[in-house]
């Protein structure tokens, strides 16, 4: 085997503690973090004089997480557009099993979260929906009917 596990998913933002309010109310969990820099970082993203914040957060079950980082040096690159359609090339959204998706939904609306469509019903089998949270990221999520 060559994997073992998925261990995180970065994501650059431009304010950390507006990223970091959003995915705790979601229900992940700050795991620490820290300022990244020196010339190990350098060397690992090709990139030289990185000074950055990041901030570890755990989904609950533990089997995954999500690295924010703000960089202060280089400064970042701002890719163009934050509500991007989801048939954009890349990566472009991550996607969570929630118990009940309308109160996961209400909650995210107070740190400016946003339905990108609309909360549908696939089968009888999911509510889904997309949320566009800070930084334009896009959330799906997906509640297990029955």
């Amino acid at each position: 085997m060559t994997i073992h596990r998925m261990d995180n998913v970065g994501i650059v933002v431009e304010d950390l503690d507006a990223a970091i309010a959003f995915f705790t109310e979601l229900g992940m969990e700050p795991e620490g973090g820290g300022r990244i820099e020196g010339r190990w970082a350098d060397r690992v993203v090709g990139l030289d004089g990185i000074s950055c914040d990041i901030a570890m957060m755990r989904i609950p079950d533990g089997h995954g997480r999500l690295e924010l980082a703000k960089y202060h040096a280089p400064a970042p690159i701002d890719a163009g557009p934050r509500n991007l359609p989801h048939n954009t090339l890349g990566m472009h959204r991550v996607m969570f099993a929630v118990d009940d998706i309308e109160d996961v939904v209400a909650r995210l609306r107070t740190h400016g979260a946003e339905l990108v469509g609309e909360l549908a019903q696939y089968e009888d089998s999911y509510l889904l929906c997309y949320v566009r949270g800070p930084e334009g990221i896009i959330v799906a999520l997906a509640e297990q009917l029955g």
